[in-house]
Parts: C-alpha cells; structure tokens; sequence
C-alpha cells in the first residue's frame, strides 16, 4: 500500500498515513457496564443485501438508485470499487441514498483493486457482470471475516458452468474471460451457498438461453437481489424445492430499490436488550425476516412488541431460560444471530446448547467470554439432529453455555464482524470497565454503533 496516495471518503479526502493514524485513535472502545441499554435506534437496509444491489448496477448502462442504505464502511468498499472500474458512485449517508451510473464501465487497474481487495469478498461478485460488459473480469485476493473457510470454488465452478475461462494462475489474483458471451446451463450446489447462489443470479440473467440452478440460498437478501434484477427487466423464477430458473434477456435498465431492512442487526440490538436487562425499540425492523429469531428470543424468556414502524424488544424481569438452538440456512436459525444471543445465553438460568453447521470456526468468539466470567465448553461433536458440514471433523462447532454467570469488564480483541458485537454485548453485560480494541471493524456491518449506544445510555469513550 503506497503512501501519499489520496484517499477520498464521505465527506473528506486524506492521505494514507492520515487514515492510519485516524483508523488507530478510534480503533479502542472504552465500555463501563451493567448498566440496561434502553430507548429507540434505527436500523437501516441489510449490509448483506446492499452491497450485491450495488454490484447488480453494473450489469446495466444507465443510473440505478438504491435507497435506506447504512452508514457502513463496506458500503464505502464497494463504492471506491466501482469507481475503480469507471462507476460513477454518490452516497448520501445522511439519507441513506446511494446513486449509480454504471455507463461507462472499464476494466481497473489491478495495482489498485488489490488496494481495497483485503478489505471485503465483494470483489468476486463484480464477475458475472464484467463478463457481460467487457468480457473479462480480475478477482484479487479476497477478505473478510475469519470465521471458517469460505471457498470460491463454486463461484468459479459456477462461471465455469456458463461458459468463462478461468485462469487461476495469474500471479496477482484470478483472471475470467468470456470472448464469447456466457451462455445458460444447469447448475446444482451441493451446499446452499448465498454467495454461489448471488453469484449465478448476477451472471445468469444476461447469459444466452435458460439457467437452472437447483440447491440455492433462498435468504431473504437474496429474494430481494431478485427483486432488483427483476426490476432492471431479469426474468427469474423460484420454486418452492430451492430451484431458480433465470431467463437470460439481451439487455437491461437501472433501478430504484428500497433495500429490505438489516435482520442481523436487529436481532444482535434484541439480544443486547436481553443480555443487560434493557427494553430497546428497534425502528426500521421488521417481522417476516426474523420470525425464526423471534421464537428463540421468545423461549428465552424475552419479550417483544411488533408494530408498523419496528419492533421493541426487552427483558420482562426474572430468569430467562435456556434453549437448545440449531444454526442453519434459511428459514432456519441464522448463524449470524447466534454470536449476539450466546451472550444472552450466558444469563439464561441453565444449560443451553448451540450447534453450528454454516461455519466451522464462529465460536472461536467465546474465549474472552470465558475469561469475563461466562461458562462456556465447545465440543467436536454435533450437538444436534440438523445435517452438518463439520461431522467427524476436527472443528470445534458446538457449544454449551452454563449460566447465569455475571461478567466483569476485560481488555477484549475484535476477532471478527459479529464476535465483535457480541463482544460490545458482553462488556455492556460486564460489571466494571472493559476495553474493546479493533472496534473499528465493527463499523463494516453497524452504523454509527456508538452513536446508537450513546442514545441508548451505554457509558462508552
């Protein structure tokens, strides 16, 4: 990464250094707790949706506007990354609007795609609708949270399927032609993979003939994804057996979309309200997307109150009880929701057990838990009845949490997006002052987290 070069961000531009020395003086969250988080916040459009809404733009010449969009860093990402590729790209933060003009699209230099590329999976996405427009695409290295592998093998096997040339060799990334157009085919996963799933949708809809892809993610962010292809004149269907079937058509239009609401935010705003004994209106969240979280919340012992404008969640008062809980695709637990609640979990009078099937290593979080004062035991073994990846693996995936037991403030390390926050819950929990370093990776998923705790009475600097 070159010094000096220019750096322009919402609102500002600075030099490298100057981002350095900026990301540093914020990147340690000092956090007096036992204190309840009660109020309002609110929770703008899924950072697992927009982002790929933002990438659907390029498929078209033409602007496309996409509106409730969060105050994220990876929205910034993948702004400075369309800009690479030739991307007109206006994000209004304060109003949650961000406008595309994807007419003039080029190929990025690779030098700096590969600037941003740590920083986001994204890149992979930009495939399908590069082919598409100037027939070749460059994937750098990519990011994003450690949290067990995240293959692009099917991405790959996928553009492969559709007729892409792909060069894996190329010494500073991963190379895609597609002289001749893409073209439809039938593809399966073996595994519901949302990224695979988002990946055939963005490649198949301007591919020549039919695609049917069978074994796919059908997540709410991804139906949303269709909505917007479907709006910029793509022809999807979906059956009720996890079946897409894309119709490719010659050419397609910008859009206007209003993104679906975040549902892991919510739910990790839900599972604070639990954790500290709080009572948190959560505006903005809505109930069909998290109708699953909301039946566990209501095991626990929570209580929540749907309305028109959001939901309110809150901790009735005496003992919460445990649960046995099972992560898995939709519209089964989602694995995202299971690192904020297992802090609840840790105040629950019992024995609740957690088993994970998406990734193999999300409970590596669990260990400054421990060292606050939380009784957690991860296990090999699958503590449950779901099919999982990780049988007779040697993956600790399973976790069983002992509680209540109080927490007392730690110096805890971020080790990801959702541990983190869940870590921010713990040390909200925690009696006595907690310093939380590497906050700053929190902002990839929760905006303005800190103005959100301040208004929700959390003693943090």
């Amino acid at each position: 990464m070159a010094y000096g070069k220019l750096v322009c961000r919402q609102y500002q531009c600075m030099t490298l250094e100057e981002v350095v020395v900026a990301e540093d003086s914020e990147d340690v969250l000092h956090v007096v707790g036992g204190k309840p988080l009660n109020g309002t916040i609110k929770v703008r459009g899924a950072k697992n949706f927009v982002s790929k809404a933002m990438v659907a733009a390029l498929l078209a010449p033409g602007k496309s506007v996409l509106r409730n969009v969060p105050e994220i860093r990876d929205v910034h990402v993948v702004s400075d990354l369309l800009r690479l590729h030739g991307v007109d790209v206006e994000v209004d933060g304060a109003n949650g609007v961000v406008a595309i003009d994807a007419t003039h699209v080029q190929l990025a230099d690779v030098a700096d795609v590969d600037t941003l590329s740590g920083s986001s999976r994204i890149p992979i996405l930009f495939s399908g609708p590069l082919l598409h427009r100037l027939g070749e695409a460059f994937i750098p290295a990519l990011g994003g949270c450690n949290i067990g592998g995240r293959p692009i093998d099917f991405h790959l096997e996928t553009l492969r399927k559709l007729g892409a040339t792909v060069d894996k060799e190329h010494k500073d990334g991963i190379h895609i032609t597609a002289p001749n157009g893409l073209t439809g085919a039938k593809i399966h996963l073996p595994y519901p993979s949302v990224g695979a799933t988002e990946q055939t949708l963005l490649a198949a809809v301007l591919a020549k003939g039919k695609t049917e892809l069978s074994g796919a993610a059908t997540e709410p962010e991804i139906m949303d994804l269709v909505a917007v292809l479907q709006k910029m004149g793509a022809i999807i269907s979906v059956d009720v057996d996890r079946t897409f079937r894309i119709e490719g058509v010659k050419e397609l239009k910008g859009y206007t979309h209003t993104a679906l609401t975040d549902r892991i935010e919510a739910a990790s705003w839900a599972s604070a309200a639990l954790a500290t004994h709080g009572d948190i209106f959560v505006k903005g969240a809505t109930q069909p997307e998290m109708m699953t979280f909301l039946n566990v919340f209501r095991k626990i012992g929570g209580e929540f109150d749907i309305t028109d404008r959001g939901i309110r969640f809150w901790h009735p008062g005496g003992d919460l009880k445990p649960v046995a809980i099972e992560t898995d695709v939709h519209p089964g637990f989602m694995t995202d929701w299971q690192q904020p609640l297992v802090v609840a979990l840790t105040q629950a009078n019992g024995l609740s057990i957690v088993h994970e099937t998406v990734y193999e290593n999300r409970f590596g979080f669990t260990k400054p838990l421990v060292q606050m004062g939380a009784t957690v035991q991860l296990y090999r073994e699958c503590l449950g009845s779901l099919p999982c990846r990780f049988q007779q693996r040697n993956y600790k995936h399973s976790a069983v949490i002992f509680g209540p037991t109080p927490l007392t403030g730690q110096d805890i390390d971020v080790p990801d997006l959702r541990g983190g926050f869940s870590h921010l819950i713990a040390a909200l929990t925690a009696k006595g002052p907690s310093n939380v370093h590497g906050i700053s990776l929190i902002d990839r998923g929760y905006a303005d987290f800190r103005g959100k705790l301040t208004a929700l009475g959390a003693q943090i600097d």
